[in-house]
C-alpha cells in the first residue's frame, strides 16, 4: 500500500482551544501523525512525500475565498500589534447575517465555524501538504501503484465544510481526495468512521448524486459537531438518498459501533461505487483521551477486513485519532488487515 505523508505537518502547531468554556490544550498535535508515520516505518511501509498539485483541486471542493483567507490571513492578523500568535474567531455571523467584513478579526468567524482550529504562521503549509497527500494518495489508486493508497493526512479535514474550517480541519482532504477520483470513476462512496460526524464533508456533497457519503458518530443530541449527524439527513436534489448518517450513543463500545459500521456498509454496497473513500479516524478507541468511547483494536481490525473485501480502489484518509501509548500499532495494524484481506 502506498503511503503519503507530508512532514510539512511539523509546522502547524496548535495552542488551546474553548472547550466548555474553559482554555484547553489542543489535542491535536504534531506527534500525533510522526507516531503513526515512525510505526509506519518501523512495519514495513515506504513513505512518499507529496508534490505540490497546486490549488486547483482545494477550489474544487472548496469556495476560493476560504482558500484565500487560509493562505493569507496569519500574515494580517500579525500586523496587529495586539494580536495574540494564533488567529481564533471571537464573533461568529448569525444565520440572517452574512456580510464578509474587511477586518481579518471579522474574517476568522466568517470562516471559522468555531475556536478549535487556530491558525499560526505554519498551519498554511501544513494544510496545503495534508492536502496534497489526498490527491495523490487518490491518484495512485487503481493503477499499477496498488488498489489501495493511505494519506497520512495532518491537520485532518471532514469538518471543514465548503465554506468554512472548523474542529481541527481546514480542508476537507477526504473531499478533495473524493472529487479526485471523480475525474476517473463515475460513482464514489465515502465511508467515515470516525467517531464525530463528518459534517464538512456531508456538505460539500449533499446535492449531488455522483458521490455516496455516509457517516458513524456519537449522536450529535450530545457530542460535537452537535448540528448535523442525525439519521434525517438524506441529501438533497440530485443528492436525495445519497447521504446516510448511522450515530450511535455517545460512550459506545463494539456492539453499538460495529452494528452502525454494518448499516453503513450496507449502504455502500447498495450504491455500488466504483470508488471508495475511507475518513479513517480512530478517536473512537478505548484508549483515546479525547473521544469518550470504548472501541476495541479487534472491532478496528474487523472493520478493516469489511472494507478491503469491498475489493474497490480505495484511499484512506486519516481523520482523528489523539495521541496515546498504542495510535501508532493501531494505525500499523488497520493497515496491515486492509492489505491483508485484499
Amino acid at each position: 500500500m502506498k503511503i503519503l505523508y507530508s512532514p510539512a505537518h511539523a509546522l502547524h502547531q496548535p495552542k488551546a482551544f474553548l472547550k466548555a468554556g474553559l482554555l484547553a490544550p489542543n489535542p491535536e498535535v504534531a506527534a500525533r501523525a510522526t507516531v503513526i508515520a515512525a510505526s509506519l516505518e518501523a512495519c514495513g511501509f515506504e513513505l512518499v512525500t507529496p508534490s505540490d498539485h497546486g490549488l486547483d483541486p482545494l477550489i474544487s471542493v472548496h469556495n476560493p475565498e476560504l482558500v484565500h483567507f487560509l493562505s493569507s490571513a496569519h500574515g494580517a492578523w500579525m500586523k496587529n500589534p495586539l494580536a495574540g500568535p494564533e488567529i481564533l474567531p471571537n464573533v461568529h455571523p448569525g444565520a440572517r447575517f452574512r456580510h464578509r467584513p474587511q477586518s481579518v478579526v471579522g474574517q476568522a468567524g466568517y470562516f471559522m465555524q468555531d475556536t478549535a482550529c487556530p491558525i499560526s504562521a505554519g498551519t498554511w503549509d501544513a494544510v496545503v501538504g495534508a492536502a496534497n497527500a489526498a490527491v495523490e494518495a487518490a491518484a495512485s489508486v487503481g493503477t499499477n501503484d496498488g488498489r489501495a493508497a493511505f494519506a497520512l493526512c495532518r491537520p485532518p479535514g471532514h469538518h471543514a465544510t465548503r465554506d468554512q474550517a472548523g474542529g481541527f480541519c481546514y480542508l476537507n482532504n477526504a473531499a478533495i481526495a473524493a472529487q479526485a477520483l471523480c475525474d476517473r470513476f463515475q460513482r464514489v462512496a465515502i465511508i467515515d468512521v470516525d467517531v464525530h460526524h463528518g459534517n464538512g464533508t456531508q456538505d460539500i456533497f449533499y446535492d449531488r448524486g455522483d458521490v455516496f457519503f455516509t457517516s458513524i458518530h456519537g449522536h450529535p443530541d450530545n457530542y460535537y459537531p452537535f448540528f448535523s449527524g442525525t439519521a434525517a439527513e438524506r441529501g438533497e436534489g440530485a443528492g436525495l438518498e445519497c447521504n446516510y448518517n448511522v450515530p450511535f450513543p455517545v460512550g459506545s463500545g463494539d456492539a453499538e459501533v460495529m452494528h452502525s459500521f454494518r448499516q453503513a456498509l450496507a449502504s455502500v454496497r447498495d450504491y455500488a461505487p466504483e470508488a471508495l473513500v475511507v475518513s479513517l479516524g480512530f478517536d473512537a478507541h478505548e484508549k483515546d483521551p479525547h473521544g469518550g468511547h470504548r472501541v476495541s483494536t479487534a472491532a478496528f481490525l474487523k472493520m478493516s477486513e469489511a472494507l478491503s473485501a469491498l475489493g474497490l480502489p480505495t484511499v484512506l484518509v486519516q481523520e482523528g485519532g489523539y495521541l496515546h501509548d498504542e495510535l501508532g500499532d493501531l494505525a500499523c495494524s488497520f493497515l496491515k488487515a486492509f492489505d491483508g484481506a485484499g
